[in-house]
């Protein structure tokens, strides 16, 4: 039997204008999955990080990109992609993807009446994030759900909560990155280091459970042995580190700077790929592109290179089309092997927790 089938991909969003800047950092700070404060304290909290930030940090940083981010257009081309993709599976259904932001628009409400006003029969859940973390996957489902709620809406739903091994997202990242090596080794670039950047996160939040820097260890390990065969480098030299640093509070390391640091010490030129990102975005077009090179050049490392976010790469756009035919039947969360991936002592995660 056919159906209407709506994919929902999960995203973080962005200001779509210079106005918005401040209200958009607003609703990132006010997540209580983010800052971990009773609600008057976050308010207040949330209110001064967005005014300040707008006006300095966050605000110069997309006056690079025009006073907004480029997240939406990009996570719609991914969108556009996969729905082309699936539709021409030619199996009798009609897929429709829609795109959720959890911080700017379109957000959960908007996106839930879209869904309704198309009389989806099956909507499933798909997160733009490979690694799972209660700062993005759990909160837009958290959203999602109360979205649904407000709507009194409830459809059949599936979701597929984490891929950070998937076969067809390690592939298309070890194909981009694989296509600067060879372009730094053609410049006389041969003692390379590779490092794997992902967003940080304040420690507190992985002692607590979330399985957030597990899954990116797991992910940049993957990508680096499938680098190790398709390079020919056996001691391929890579590490892990994570960006974007916010606040006093302790987070997890090593940081990109120290990466960077010890690079430079060590002689070492320099490979970054974001593996927590599938799309370019101001943490990837600004901080990775213009911040952290223009500190790197000037600290003196030999070379500063950049591998793209895998975006609309047909090995990965192939690979979210097999996991939404794989959940067509389901109405579970779950990875997407069909088991729980994370080790028992990150209790916060969602497939064992079960908060579909």
């Amino acid at each position: 039997m056919s159906r209407k089938v709506a994919i929902i991909l999960f995203n973080l969003g962005g200001p779509d204008s210079k106005e918005s800047i401040k209200p958009f950092l607003m609703n990132f700070f006010m997540d209580k999955n983010i800052v971990n404060l009773p609600l008057p304290f976050r308010a207040v909290l949330a209110k001064y990080i967005s005014s300040k930030r707008s006006k300095r940090e966050a605000g110069d940083s997309y006056k690079e990109l025009g006073n907004k981010s480029p997240l939406l257009e990009n996570s719609q081309a991914q969108a556009q992609a996969l729905e082309k993709c699936l539709n021409e599976e030619g199996d009798g259904n009609t897929y429709k993807v829609f795109i959720s932001m959890r911080y700017w628009h379109p957000m959960a409400p908007q996106v839930v009446r879209e869904v309704q006003d198309w009389a989806a029969d099956k909507l499933i859940l798909l997160p733009l994030y490979p690694q799972f973390s209660t700062t993005t996957t759990w909160s837009s489902l958290e959203n999602w759900k109360k979205a649904l709620s407000r709507a009194n809406y409830k459809p059949e739903t599936s979701m597929i909560c984490c891929y950070p091994e998937d076969d067809g997202f390690i592939e298309a990242s070890a194909r981009n990155i694989a296509s600067v090596y060879k372009q730094a080794l053609g410049e006389g670039q041969n003692d390379l280091r590779i490092l794997f950047s992902a967003h940080g996160l304040p420690e507190k939040i992985i002692k607590g459970g979330d399985p957030y820097q597990w899954q990116c260890e797991q992910s940049a390990k993957k990508i680096a042995d499938l680098l190790k065969e398709k390079l020919g480098k056996p001691d391929l030299d890579w590490e892990i580190c994570y960006q974007s640093r916010v606040g006093r509070l302790k987070w997890i390391g090593p940081s990109l700077d120290e990466a960077l640091d010890k690079a430079i010490e060590q002689g070492k030129a320099v490979l970054i790929y974001p593996h927590a990102f599938t799309q370019e975005h101001v943490e990837t077009l600004v901080e990775l592109d213009k911040e952290y090179k223009h500190i790197a050049l000037k600290k003196g490392i030999k070379a500063y290179y950049r591998a793209e976010t895998i975006g609309v790469h047909e090995t990965y756009i192939s690979a979210l089309k097999d996991m939404v035919l794989d959940h067509l039947d389901k109405t579970t969360i779950e990875s997407n092997t069909g088991k729980c991936l994370c080790p028992e002592q990150f209790g916060r995660c969602c497939m064992r927790v079960g908060i579909l």
